[in-house]
């Protein structure tokens, strides 16, 4: 997917789920943070086909930010302090974004499930078509019913 719609489908899964405008802004960073991690691709040929290559491995390998996100919840836990806290749980919004980034590369090309050389996926559509802004239209869409369903349902007598 575009990192427009990485971040506004992120944005608003997360709203629809949480109700929480501190989990939203910082999973919406996390959402490109894959990507990021990797750097751009370069322009020259020879060197692109080689970023393509080992594109979407380590930095789009599920279990490294499962572990992160644990590791950030220990520490809230272990050390107790408010300051630090708020921080990791920051870190920890981002780092779930990053796993929603994760899943919709995965219905968009492949991803590493289980191993970060070995990639599954489904390709539901190509990135930049008018299919991925449908998708995407589609899952904000689905979000915003869940958000407001009360509301839907008294406006129609449901």
């Amino acid at each position: 997917m575009k990192w427009i719609n990485h971040q506004i489908v992120t944005g608003f899964i997360v709203y629809a789920a949480t109700d929480d405008a501190l989990f939203v802004a910082s999973s919406i960073v996390g959402a490109v943070l894959p990507d990021r991690v990797e750097g751009s691709p370069p322009k020259e040929s020879r060197a692109y086909w080689k970023w393509r290559k080992n594109h979407r491995t380590w930095s789009h390998y599920p279990p490294l930010y499962i572990a992160l996100i644990l590791l950030a919840q220990f520490a809230i836990n272990y050390f107790q302090n408010p300051h630090l806290e708020l921080i990791l749980n920051l870190v920890t919004y981002a780092l779930f974004g990053a796993l929603l980034h994760i899943i919709e590369d995965g219905i968009c090309g492949k991803v590493p499930v289980f191993s970060p050389r070995r990639k599954h996926g489904i390709k539901l559509f190509k990135v930049g078509s008018w299919q991925e802004y449908f998708f995407a239209t589609l899952i904000i869409g689905g979000c915003l019913l869940f958000r407001f369903k009360d509301l839907f349902l008294a406006e129609f007598n449901l």
